[in-house]
């Protein structure tokens, strides 16, 4: 069973951007959510689970299964997706 993929990112961020293409690029099945479109509780209950994995709340944070990955970072992307 493959680990599920998660992206947490900013619809203004570079580097989430090109986390998303490096996925899709790899046919990789995942998840987003642009934390900036957020409102209310909505919003501040995202930003607590993202604390929780990246306590500087930078973005992308990007979980693969157990891997938390705090930026985006391409060898460890591929490392955690075994691609």
């Amino acid at each position: 069973m493959k680990d599920k993929t998660r992206l947490y990112t900013l619809s203004t961020c570079g580097h989430c951007k090109d986390a998303k293409k490096f996925l899709n690029d790899f046919h990789v099945d995942f998840e987003f959510t642009e934390v900036d479109q957020l409102r209310g509780q909505e919003r501040e209950d995202i930003i607590k689970d993202i604390r929780a994995l990246n306590s500087k709340l930078t973005f992308p944070t990007i979980v693969i299964g157990e891997h938390v990955i705090v930026g985006f970072r391409e060898d460890e992307l591929r490392e955690a997706l075994g691609i």
